[in-house]
Formats: C-alpha cells, sequence, structure tokens
C-alpha cells in the first residue's frame, strides 16, 4: 500500500493583504513561538514552520486535510489576534502554489521593497529554528533548502536585487533626498537591532558623520555607536534631545509609539523652523501616523520606503519575470520530489 501524498500549506497575513497597523498586531513575541510550536504538537501537525517578520506573518504546514486549520489556530496562539481580525487578512496557499511561492519568498519577489535581501536570513533564520525544534521532517526539509538554493540562484544570476536594496539604504536614500549631503546633517537612530545596524552601517557609507544611536540598554547603544565612530545613548535621553536631530530613524522594537504627535509638534516648534525626517521602520509604529500632520515634520514609513524603494522597478520588470518564470520551474521540481515515495531524505 502506497503512502499518502502529503498535504502542504502556507497560511500567510503580509503587506498584500493587511495594512500596517494590522501587521503590527500580527507580530510575534519570543513567548508567541513558544505559543506556535506548542499549539501546532498539541494538534498533531507533523511539519510546520513560522516565519514571523515585521511585513509577514506565515506558516508553512505538513499534515492531513486540517493542517489548514491547525495552524490557523497555532497561528492564533502565537499572535493573540482574535480569530476573526487574523482571519480577514490571512490566506491559504496549498500545494505547489506554497512551494512556489515560498522560493518567491526567499527571494525577495515577494517583498514589499522587491528583491531586498534581509528576507534570506529571516527564513533560514526561522527553518533553523523549527528544525531545531523538531518541527520539521523530509517535506519541508527539501522544499526550504531548495528554496534557500533557488534564493540565491535569483539574486546571483538575475538583476532582482540591482541597487542593494535593503531598509537600511533606502532610509538613508530618502534622507539624502531632503538634506542633500548628510555630512552636515545630525541623525539619531533609536534601536540597535539588525536594521538599526544596517541603517548606521549605510548612513557612515554615505558621508554621515554626526550619528547618535540609541538603546534601552546602553550597553548596546555603545557597542554599536564605538564600531561607527558615533555616539550612544540611552532612548530616554535620546528623546529628551531629539529636538536637536535633523532625522530620527526608528527602529526599536516598541509595544506604542515612542513619539506621539503632541511630542513631535514639540520637537518641530523646539526646532524653530528647522526641517525634521522621522523615518519609522517599526513594526508596530516607533512614531505615531497622527504626526504626518505636524508642520515642519515629515514622517515616512514602511509603506512610504517601500514606494522609494521600487520606484526604479520597472526597469528590473523583465528581471523579475525571469526570475519568476525559472523559480516556478525549480518549485514544481522540489513539490514533484516530495511525492514519490523515495523522497523520505531530505
Amino acid at each position: 500500500m502506497s503512502a499518502r501524498p502529503s498535504t502542504l500549506v502556507a497560511l500567510s497575513a503580509t503587506h498584500h493583504t493587511a495594512g500596517l497597523d494590522a501587521r503590527a498586531a500580527f507580530s510575534v513575541p519570543p513567548a508567541g513561538v513558544e505559543a506556535f510550536y506548542r499549539a501546532a504538537r498539541e494538534a498533531g501537525l507533523g511539519e510546520v514552520v513560522l516565519l514571523a517578520t515585521c511585513n509577514r506573518l506565515e506558516a508553512y504546514a505538513i499534515g492531513d486535510e486540517a493542517a489548514a486549520l491547525h495552524a490557523r489556530a497555532a497561528l492564533i496562539q502565537a499572535t493573540g489576534v482574535p480569530p476573526a481580525e487574523l482571519d480577514r487578512h490571512l490566506r491559504p496557499i496549498p500545494g505547489l502554489q506554497a512551494v512556489e511561492h515560498l522560493f518567491a519568498v526567499v527571494s525577495g519577489l515577494d517583498s514589499q521593497m522587491i528583491g531586498e535581501a534581509e528576507i534570506a536570513g529571516q527564513a533560514k533564520d526561522a527553518y533553523a529554528d523549527a528544525l531545531a525544534r523538531g518541527m520539521t521532517g523530509p517535506v519541508l526539509n527539501r522544499i526550504f533548502q531548495r528554496a534557500f538554493q533557488a534564493g540565491a540562484w535569483a539574486r546571483t544570476h538575475t538583476g532582482i536585487s540591482q541597487g542593494q536594496v535593503s531598509l537600511g539604504n533606502v532610509a538613508v536614500e530618502l534622507a539624502t533626498r531632503v538634506f542633500g549631503r548628510l555630512a552636515e546633517a545630525r541623525v539619531l537612530v533609536l534601536g540597535t537591532g539588525d536594521v538599526g545596524r544596517q541603517v548606521v552601517q549605510a548612513l557612515v557609507s554615505r558621508g554621515a558623520t554626526q550619528v547618535s544611536v540609541a538603546s534601552r540598554t546602553f550597553e548596546n547603544a555603545r557597542v554599536l555607536a564605538e564600531e561607527f565612530a558615533g555616539a550612544s545613548l540611552t532612548l530616554a535621553d535620546a528623546l529628551q534631545q531629539a529636538h536637536a536631530h535633523d532625522v530620527i530613524v526608528g527602529c526599536a522594537s516598541v509595544e506604542r509609539a515612542l513619539l506621539d504627535a503632541d511630542a513631535v509638534r514639540e520637537l518641530a516648534r523646539r526646532r524653530q523652523g528647522r526641517p525634521l525626517l522621522l523615518v519609522d521602520l517599526g513594526v508596530p509604529r516607533n512614531f505615531d501616523a497622527a504626526s504626518r500632520s505636524v508642520e515642519g515634520a515629515y514622517l515616512c514609513d514602511l509603506d512610504d520606503l517601500a514606494g522609494v524603494a521600487n520606484a526604479n522597478l520597472q526597469a528590473r520588470l523583465a528581471e523579475v519575470d525571469r526570475a519568476r518564470a525559472a523559480l516556478g520551474e525549480k518549485a514544481a521540481r522540489a513539490w514533484g520530489a516530495t511525492q514519490r515515495p523515495e523522497s523520505g531524505t531530505p
């Protein structure tokens, strides 16, 4: 008696299906990751990987015909979002389409900023976490490993990532458009995680010489600032001195905005007519969206940065189409291999 083919489903909520504030509600804390895998195990899912980033909440699951329902229940446990709210934005993707989707995700083709490279590392980390928990097996091992190979191929053999698309580079490009040369601009970066590091590195590479870095943990700010010859502050001190900066980049992990509209209004008043650029890379937001109405302050969030990053997308569409076609063929081969009886090895 031959084994039944594996049932694969991906559940996906991204910038395609949810606005920025809705995506913020889907953020998954470390405890949420634990809750997800605990619920998945209890539901009897044979293989499952959670991929949760600032713009993406996805689960890739192998199981019986109820796999999608089990994965959905695990996502509810992970996020704490009411089921009806999650269902508004969650899209089920079955079988081969799920493999094609994963290949596009890892390659940066499904990103809000087409071609960005961070997602490949995030997907690798998510897979490694599931693997360490014993939550992957023959099917997801093969599919994810093939996805990483396909993503590397796409970046090497097509022009989809032309221009080194990253949050850090795009944020600095935006600041350059507003202030011109950055050597004379005072820049404050709130947050010292991966995105904060990208921003500081991009700022220095583009000529910024007055960069301050802030973190709730001063030691984290000190280490990052010293690496790039910048100044370091605690987050509390940075907010007190925020008016002295021309550009404030928010990339801290927060539960609520660091600056509300009234605080931004006070910053603008203290700057006495000098423009203030707020670049919000946070999900949830670091700066209240109502700050857009403050005279003298200019707020840009992730959706705005995607527009900047994709401004030259038209010139790359042929490369995107070529990459999609090639990745589709690779995805079909990877999925087909999991449907054969001898596919019991990764």
